[in-house]
């Protein structure tokens, strides 16, 4: 792999460290920022006494490597909201405190069952001054639902900041948005805003104006729902307002990819500039004016598309590309990924770990590298033949590259994703075309009724072969258990394969055999510590008990209540390789590791002489907790979300005064006992 020496791909690499380490171990802004201008300084040093000769010169290289791990440090520091000192996260101390929050709205979010949901910008807090970016959910109304992006809000409420995940192995929620730079939410009534009379009309409001426009366009014409939502997704990267139903088909036929605007549909954004100013002429002037129109356009579009991470990161690539062209120059195409990918983590470090940040351009790299090793293969006698085989070997190098992410971060995978890409990637291109061409004439106020209803029975189509592809739920692979080590390990198995592959060599032979016993290793040791491992715990369900005692792979469930059939109880087996074997009863009284548990029900009934290392009050019993700790000085009270709050309240005072810990799910979210 000739990129491995290419410079800038040494410099990039310590650069994303840097990134890493700043994220993981937050080192004091002060320290950075001192041994980063010492580290230049070293840098301009070795610089001057290479005298030229770079080459030949290790410190040179060494400093300059340095220097690049320090400015990633530099970066995700300088972008870490909580080192911003006029950002209104250091003004909360208590979520329950009530503040006047005056803020713009940036960007509509999905909604929820019973809110609205946008991320704002708040201007001041407090009558203070303020930055950042945070969570309004508008309790629905008919007033929330016609607020428009760039509307001015002035809200009383309490500004809560994220919790950490009230169940184990769980998603967790407050960490993702922190990634993304928002650090709080609030939860509003209608009685608690007030709309602002003026608008800010920066960049974003002309992006939603325009949206809005297409698409109240397209309603009136009688679009049907569920079509136009996904022609807003395919074209102008909002997901908003798509159902479950057909997202959740979306992502079992393999097909999920096709509704985040990314490479696919940029390029052939740039492909259709490209058509539109063949006219232009080819002299300089000409070429310098086409490379503007484009550029222009295509950050335009990402603008127009919410500028996801995938957006951005695919913008930013076909710049470099259509900079290449206009230059007359030959394209490498992986310098072109590198630096797109340098210049995106340094203006947003934040998108490193962005979920579709990695799967796109781990997928594009594999496109790059594998695609043309399939192709050949096998040579197809005719243009339909190579066209057919083309999406067939694009798609099985995205899947190599991105299955070991996906099946990290989702623990699936759909086996029909070749069959879905096969089907749906001939016509994509032809309904992109027509639905850019319908977009374009309903921003113009003209809707062809005779267009829009092929568009429409286009997307009809699609979304029905998707639901049919989705529909042999027998290749879905589900629940697939994954954790980090297994994750690096597997593509160290297909890089050093694919290596072999590509140019066999007995080295290269014993590489991959390595690397495949150390991800069987790998395997082993989770499974092999799994068994090792037994544990106790006590989940937060609201209104509800639930309780898991792990012994190794095998799980049993106690709970009086029907086990719960979100993701609480599966997302804990799937981590921790284990199934569940039986659900039992709960009884008063139960034995752990030589602790003694008593669980007091709604009954309050409890033995008189019980003395218990640890007591769990469920379903709000009426007892008299003084009397209960005086004859049994426990060493902990758990109150799980089952209980009523002003209970929970109450038994938290008792326990301040008796000087017993006390635990509460809602609070601090599950107990574990190992």
């Amino acid at each position: 792999m000739k990129i491995i020496h290419f410079p800038l791909t040494k410099i990039i690499l310590f650069f994303v460290f840097g990134i890493l380490f700043s994220f993981y171990k937050n080192p004091n802004p002060e320290t950075v920022f001192t041994i980063t201008f010492i580290s230049f300084g070293v840098f301009i040093i070795s610089f001057l006494l290479s005298k030229r000769d770079f080459n030949q010169k290790i410190y040179f290289g060494v400093s300059l490597y340095i220097l690049s791990f320090f400015i990633g440090i530099t970066t995700q520091t300088v972008h870490n909201d909580y080192f911003q000192k006029e950002n209104y996260i250091h003004q909360i101390q208590d979520s329950e405190k009530e503040h006047i929050v005056e803020l713009v709205l940036r960007e509509k979010l999905k909604n929820s069952t019973f809110s609205n949901r946008y991320v704002a910008v708040v201007k001041k807090i407090d009558s203070k001054e303020s930055s950042g970016k945070i969570i309004i959910n508008f309790y629905t109304n008919k007033l929330t639902e016609k607020l428009a992006i760039g509307t001015q809000l002035r809200i009383k409420g309490s500004v809560v900041k994220h919790k950490t995940v009230n169940n184990p192995d769980q998603f967790d929620y407050g960490k993702y948005l922190i990634n993304k730079s928002i650090l709080a939410q609030m939860y509003v009534s209608p009685e608690d805003i007030l709309v602002g009379t003026s608008v800010d009309k920066d960049i974003w409001y002309y992006s939603d104006k325009i949206r809005s426009k297409i698409l109240d366009n397209l309603k009136q014409s009688g679009f049907k729902n569920d079509e136009l939502n996904v022609v807003a997704a395919l074209i102008l990267g909002q997901q908003q307002e798509i159902s479950t139903e057909i997202l959740t088909d979306y992502q079992y036929a393999g097909a999920i990819h096709i509704l985040s605007v990314s490479g696919l549909h940029v390029g052939f954004i740039l492909l259709f500039i490209n058509f539109l100013l063949k006219p232009f002429p080819k002299n300089k002037l000409g070429s310098y004016t086409k490379l503007i129109i484009t550029l222009l356009a295509l950050w335009g579009f990402a603008i127009l598309a919410g500028m996801s991470p995938s957006v951005v990161r695919s913008v930013t690539m076909f710049s470099f590309v259509a900079v290449g062209i206009c230059l007359k120059r030959k394209t490498n195409i992986y310098y072109t990924l590198l630096i797109s990918l340098f210049f995106i983590l340094l203006y947003q470090p934040s998108f490193l770990f962005d979920v579709g940040f990695q799967l796109s351009y781990t997928a594009l790299f594999f496109i790059l590298w594998i695609q043309p090793l399939l192709s050949e293969i096998w040579t197809p006698k005719n243009k339909i033949q190579t066209y057919f085989w083309d999406i067939l070997t694009v798609s099985f190098a995205a899947q190599i590259g991105a299955m070991p992410l996906s099946i990290y971060y989702f623990h699936q995978f759909p086996g029909l994703f070749f069959i879905t890409n096969l089907i749906i990637l001939p016509g994509l291109g032809m309904i992109m075309g027509l639905g850019v061409l319908v977009m374009i004439l309903a921003f113009v106020n003209y809707v062809n009724l005779y267009l829009c209803k092929i568009l429409e029975f286009s997307i009809t189509i699609l979304n029905t072969t998707i639901s049919w592809v989705a529909s042999f739920e027998n290749f879905i692979i589900k629940d697939i258990p994954f954790n980090w080590y297994m994750l690096v390990s597997l593509y160290g198995v297909i890089i050093c394969m694919l290596l072999w592959i590509k140019k066999p060599s007995f080295t290269k032979l014993i590489f991959s055999l390595l690397a495949l016993l150390l991800f069987q290793t790998s395997c082993f040791v989770s499974i092999w510590k799994t068994q090792l491992e037994k544990e106790f715990i006590v989940f937060h369900v609201k209104k509800s008990t639930l309780i898991a005692e792990r012994m190794g792979r095998n799980v049993t469930i106690y709970s009086n209540d029907s086990v719960p059939k979100n993701n609480v109880l599966k997302s804990y087996l799937v981590a921790n390789f284990s199934s569940l074997k039986a659900q039992k009863k709960l009884q008063n009284v139960g034995y752990f590791k030589n602790k003694k548990i008593l669980i007091i029900d709604s009954t309050g009934v409890y033995p008189n002489t019980a003395k218990a290392d640890i007591i769990l009050m469920t379903h709000s019993p009426k007892i008299n907790l003084d009397r209960l700790l005086q004859k049994s000085r426990p060493e902990l009270i758990i109150a799980d979300a089952s209980n009523y709050k002003t209970y929970i309240k109450v038994w938290k005072a008792t326990c301040i005064k008796e000087k017993i810990p006390f635990h509460t799910t809602g609070e601090k979210g599950f107990y574990r006992l190992k």
